[in-house]
């Protein structure tokens, strides 16, 4: 039997779990398990701070793409590509290329090697120019423009008067809400 790899297809956005179920849908109803072994949906734990609230959510890491693990051939190419949400395989022309091993484990799915260090992305509801409120510390009831953002250290930087001057402040996420 030939050997199974990684392909990915590319779906309408917003499809991309509607065509993992049909394409799991239809390969229970064709008997395909030998052939497509596994359909993902790779997702990435975000964690998101708005207004002073901090919060883990999962996120599409490809919108628009689906991972599925099969063995190519005329009838599995078919299956997945007239899946209704598809719009083809990625690939030049309308050959589909596999994903190598290296890119396999960079996204934590590779055989034979440990997967990567979870990783978690850092999104910040703040911008340069946003005019905040300090809700919490030392600088409670403070108002400032905000001059740096640090996603992944979760914080902002904002100028406030000390001594008489200007002094740039470096403030928690959880302790600014916007003005």
């Amino acid at each position: 039997m030939a050997e199974a790899n990684w392909y990915v297809i590319h779906t309408y956005s917003g499809y991309e779990n509607k065509v993992k179920a049909n394409i799991e849908k239809t390969v229970g109803n064709r008997h395909l398990e030998e052939e497509i072994l596994e359909v993902r949906v790779p997702l990435e734990t975000v964690v998101e701070t708005k207004n002073g609230v901090t919060k883990e959510a999962q996120k599409k890491l490809f919108p628009g793409y689906v991972l599925v693990h099969m063995v190519m051939n005329d009838d599995t190419w078919y299956v997945v590509r007239n899946t209704r949400g598809v719009t083809g395989f990625v690939g030049p022309g309308s050959k589909p290329v596999s994903l190598t091993e290296e890119e396999m484990w960079s996204l934590g799915i590779g055989e034979g090697k440990k997967p990567s260090a979870k990783q978690t992305k850092y999104i910040a509801d703040y911008e340069v120019g946003d005019m905040v409120v300090v809700i919490a510390g030392a600088w409670e009831g403070t108002e400032g423009l905000v001059t740096a953002v640090n996603a992944q250290k979760q914080t902002i930087t904002i100028n406030v008067e000390l001594f008489g001057r200007e002094t740039p402040v470096e403030i928690n996420f959880t302790e600014v809400k916007k003005k």
